[in-house]
């Protein structure tokens, strides 16, 4: 294993710590250990574990930290300027996929190649599929392409394959593209990771409009009349507070590093 695997091992077990569920865990297991010794120090450890794991999924509070990471404005189609081409991150593989023969992208990934897909219908632009892999695995953006031409019928004009995380991408795509001699593009991410994802893409010396897809929160105020039962702490605002830590988490660890 060479330097570079090894320090993105190391990142993705910190961030494992560092979102749910692990994350309210830990002070839960900590406050149970120091119970007996410390018993005030220990229930105020375990409440608080137990308190931010249902804040982290409650619609109301998941929908609150959503929407300080995401523009709920979508991309019209009157204003797309001037694009040569799109761009679609990956966003994860699905290792054991045996109706498929194979791996496969799992459903983030899904989620930006059905828009993708949309949008080279629509504009009739070339596509870059993004993604690489960490070990000896096929790349993510060999999936994507894979699933982009025989799912939906798109053609795949690049593959950056090489890219482990957002800035990778950037920075890979963009050598590819300016090769290409293109420079201005329909960038494709979840609208929670677009702010970040569009500045890296931008910094490589591409000229960016976002094109985000799959909100996490729910801006539509139209909801009165839904079951109460729907505020509860649920599976869905999991996964979406999770989504929301982990670009909360990335963008500081983005600006750290710069």
């Amino acid at each position: 294993m060479d330097l570079s695997t090894l320090l993105f091992s190391f990142k993705k077990l910190a961030a494992a710590f560092a979102l749910p569920p692990l994350l309210p865990l830990l002070p839960i297991a900590l406050g149970l250990v120091l119970l007996g010794r410390f018993p005030r120090l220990g229930r105020t450890l375990g409440w608080s574990g137990v308190i931010l794991g249902l804040l982290l999924s409650t619609p109301a509070s998941v929908n609150w930290l959503a929407a300080q990471i995401e523009d709920p404005v979508p991309l019209s189609a009157d204003t797309i300027q001037n694009a040569d081409a799109i761009v679609i991150l990956g966003a994860g593989r699905r290792p054991y996929a045996p109706e498929f023969g194979g791996a496969t992208v799992n459903r983030l990934a899904l989620e930006r190649l059905r828009y993708g897909a949309h949008l080279a219908r629509a504009t009739g632009l070339p596509i870059l599929v993004s993604g690489g892999s960490v070990a000896d695995e096929t790349p993510e953006a060999v999936l994507m392409k894979t699933a982009l031409e025989e799912d939906f019928g798109i053609q795949v004009r690049w593959v950056e394959e090489r890219s482990r995380d957002t800035r990778e991408n950037a920075r890979y795509s963009s050598a590819i593209l300016t090769l290409a001699g293109m420079r201005r593009v329909l960038l494709v991410t979840h609208a929670a990771h677009m702010s970040r994802a569009q500045a890296e893409f931008e910094a490589a010396g591409l000229v960016v409009q976002a094109a985000p897809t799959a909100w996490l929160g729910n801006y539509n105020e139209t909801t009165v009349g839904d079951s109460w039962l729907a505020e509860l702490p649920n599976p869905n605002s999991a996964y979406a507070g999770w989504f929301a830590m982990h670009e909360a988490l990335g963008r500081l660890a983005y600006r750290l590093s710069r």
